[in-house]
């Protein structure tokens, strides 16, 4: 392989361990409970035909990995300014991705192919769920002169190598940063990983014990048993205690030795424990620049910043950790600063600052406090069993008042002439900035129950998501809307 990238060639020959461990990663995945009955219920003398038939698949996913190691190969068109993907064993497929549609490159090294020496290098375009195209087995240095290329296009000549470090990183996550940021971020994510592992565990377990023959609730049975046993009280501070070590733990995994360089005319963001991952991406290209910080964050002075570029995140949740989405975490107030600056080229200063109406609070406190608080009261009054809840029924009530009303105060539109700031949330304050020519539609609605009152609601449309703005003053939404897509009209930034 070498770096003159506009003759086809072909990855590493490593690259056929690493796909021959792909295919037996997913079998081994996908029948891992079967083998385990298999090795425990089949007589000594027939284990060898067990054996025999691993060894068979182990040989056929070497022959597939190799095919496809021949039959892959990428070269860049220098005249279209394209890079060309075939691939393929049986159905053969040609993949042209345009130079100036390539929004991300990310350079990955797992633990296996570290100790084979080599690294992936995978390309993210817009609008795609996965990574249009991976390369699994690359020298490192023939790794960054091709990413060189993929992103800067013409800018770069063939036969210009890159360095692998052009500038000491100017942004570095200490082992003490890394430590907060698990303690004081992603809790929701953690919740859901320990549950799921928790399920998993318990239905396995089931499975297991049917497959024996010995399944007579023993395992609902334990867990009845020691639930009436161990008090809340150390349940809770278990759980407590589980959440925050895996919080710890998964950042660590995540972010270790995170650090943010300059490469030419991209980023270069650099992390991981077990897996190296290095994540290079174009200023220009990122659609929403967004930061949040809680109450124990500002106590210890940190701020998480997340860049969104297009297609990014689905419109209806906010995934953890977007496959496109750029995480930097545990930033100072001066290096948020100095990010935003080298992302927007300036430091937004808002002028106008838009308030939402009362009448945001009203339908969120009947529909989350007043319907189930009555629904448990319905229950309460036919039910002796739930007389001694009622307290919690007015906890959840006080609290649940206090959530919307902070939603309320926190929920701000910022304006100046360059920069739209959205400000929100209830624990986490978030501020979610773009660029008006960066808006691809606007949409502005109103209630007829509102018109007397003259409120109402817009949406800012980007490629990395919507921006909401409810109850303000319409008047002044519609003004908002006017001058903001006059903006987008009569300017020359492209958006991209």
């Amino acid at each position: 392989m070498n770096n003159d990238f506009s003759k086809p060639q072909r990855q590493s020959i490593a690259g056929v361990v690493i796909m021959a461990a792909a295919y037996l990663y997913k079998i081994i995945k996908a029948s891992i409970i079967p083998i385990i009955l298999l090795l425990v219920k089949l007589q000594a003398e027939k284990l060898t035909y067990i054996f025999i038939a691993m060894g068979a698949i182990l040989i056929i996913a070497l022959f597939f990995s190799y095919l496809s190691y021949r039959k892959f190969t990428f070269f860049l068109d220098d005249a279209k300014q394209e890079f060309v993907i075939n691939k393929g064993i049986f159905n053969r497929s040609l993949l042209t991705i345009q130079l100036d549609k390539i929004q991300q490159v990310n350079i990955n090294q797992s633990l296996l192919q570290k100790t084979i020496g080599v690294y992936s290098l995978s390309i993210d375009t817009p609008g795609g769920e996965n990574n249009e195209v991976m390369i699994q087995a690359i020298d490192e240095q023939i790794a960054y002169n091709l990413k060189e290329h993929l992103l800067n296009g013409q800018k770069i000549s063939f036969g210009e190598p890159a360095s692998l470090a052009e500038n000491t990183p100017f942004f570095k996550l200490s082992a003490i940063t890394l430590f907060k940021v698990g303690l004081t971020s992603n809790y929701g994510s953690s919740i859901a990983l320990l549950a799921g592992f928790l399920f998993a565990l318990f239905h396995n377990t089931k499975e297991i014990l049917q497959a024996f023959d010995t399944d007579n609730g023993q395992v609902e049975e334990a867990i009845k048993t020691g639930f009436s046993v161990v008090s809340a009280g150390i349940l809770t501070t278990i759980f407590l205690f589980l959440l925050l070590a895996i919080n710890i733990i998964r950042t660590f995994v995540i972010y270790f030795d995170f650090n943010i360089s300059k490469h030419k005319l991209s980023l270069l963001l650099s992390s991981g424990l077990l897996a190296k991952k290095n994540t290079l991406v174009s200023p220009n290209k990122v659609q929403m620049t967004r930061y949040s910080q809680n109450y124990f964050q500002k106590k210890f002075n940190i701020i998480n910043l997340k860049l969104r570029q297009v297609g990014s995140e689905n419109l209806n949740k906010d995934d953890d950790i977007p496959k496109s989405n750029l995480q930097i975490p545990g930033c100072s107030p001066a290096e948020k600063d100095e990010l935003l600056m080298m992302i927007l080229g300036k430091l937004p200063e808002p002028s106008n600052t838009y308030l939402p109406n009362y009448r945001f609070l009203n339908i969120p406190i009947i529909l989350m406090a007043i319907i189930p608080t009555g629904i448990f009261y319905i229950f309460w009054f036919n039910f002796r069993e739930l007389h001694n809840y009622y307290p919690l029924s007015i906890v959840y009530f006080l609290v649940t008042c206090c959530m919307i009303y902070f939603s309320y105060k926190r929920h701000r539109l910022l304006v100046d002439q360059e920069f739209i700031i959205k400000r929100s949330g209830i624990w986490d304050v978030s501020h979610e900035i773009i660029v008006p020519h960066k808006i691809q539609a606007i949409t502005t609605f109103q209630y007829p129950w509102h018109k007397r009152a003259d409120i109402g609601h817009i949406n800012l449309h980007t490629a990395a998501g919507i921006i909401h703005f409810r109850y303000g003053n319409y008047t002044e939404i519609k003004r908002l809307a006017n001058y903001w897509l006059y903006q987008v009209e009569s300017g020359s930034d492209e958006w991209m």
